[in-house]
């Protein structure tokens, strides 16, 4: 797991700053054994996601994507909630054009979640609400704690998601589901998550950050090619017709056997010893 320690910490690309220095920043990070840990740390107001912080997420991710330290992230919140959604008293300060850029800057964020070309994790403690719920949609995959809800409370403001929600949920779990979570705004628990495939793993709410830290180390202990390239095939297969998504297979699948990774991956396996991966 990691821990507070001694650590390095990495609030944004290029600054380090250490323990000590981050209780007021409402986006902290730590980097172990090339899995990153983002947290959400605005528990006083339930991690919400203000202007500030999205933009915050949005650098601390494109630092990330160039990072060639970290393999894999998991992102979470601190406290008892992941995130209660965006900040609505920021909200109710907004006109249509306010509200509009607001919105887009959290779609910059969750493009950049999905296109980092490394695994993203969400572990989800507590509330994943509105935002929040946008925020893990733009993961990889979900893991939750077992006292984990997720909800899209939107309609009950009068609005609708703004941050890809409407069509990462029904991507994920299907358009009815969909429109009951957005139509009626309820919650959902953890085992109801899981069971309509928004969430796939649960662990008690003491081990939900080791419980992910853990299966993205093993995540990472693959080749970082065949990881990048299983992402971009599955992500961009999804969304366009079976004969041509299997051909984008065909070529990824052609690609590995250029990279030093797949000699090393093959040796390992005729040899029966563990691969060592370059990343090459």
């Amino acid at each position: 797991m990691v821990t507070a320690g001694d650590s390095e910490r990495i609030v944004f690309p290029g600054l380090r700053i250490y323990k000590e220095d981050i209780v007021n920043c409402d986006v902290k990070m730590v980097i172990e054994e090339g899995v990153a840990v983002v947290r959400l740390n605005r528990p006083e107001a339930a991690n919400a996601l203000n202007s500030l912080v999205l933009t915050r997420l949005l650098e601390t991710f494109e630092g990330l994507r160039d990072n060639m330290a970290v393999r894999g992230i998991v992102i979470t919140g601190e406290g008892k909630h992941f995130c209660a959604g965006a900040d609505i008293g920021e909200m109710a300060k907004m006109d249509d054009m306010a509200a509009k850029g607001f919105a887009e800057t959290g779609q910059r964020l969750m493009f950049a979640i999905e296109g980092i070309g490394k695994p993203v994790i969400a572990a989800v403690n507590g509330h994943a609400a509105g935002g929040g719920l946008e925020l893990a949609l733009a993961c990889d995959f979900i893991v939750a704690a077992e006292s984990a809800v997720f909800a899209a409370p939107e309609v009950r403001l009068g609005i609708i998601p703004g941050f890809g929600g409407t069509q990462r949920l029904s991507r994920l779990i299907g358009k009815a589901r969909a429109k009951e979570l957005i139509y009626t705004g309820q919650g959902i628990n953890a085992r109801v998550a899981c069971a309509i495939g928004l969430v796939n793993r649960i662990f008690p709410d003491g081990a939900l950050l080791d419980g992910a830290v853990d299966l993205m180390k093993d995540i990472c202990s693959h080749s970082s090619i065949a990881l990048r390239l299983a992402k971009e095939v599955i992500d961009t297969g999804s969304e366009i017709d079976l004969t041509n998504a299997c051909n984008i297979e065909l070529d990824a699948f052609a690609f590995c056997f250029n990279s030093d990774d797949r000699k090393e991956g093959i040796s390992a396996f005729l040899e029966k010893r563990r691969p060592n991966f370059t990343g090459k």
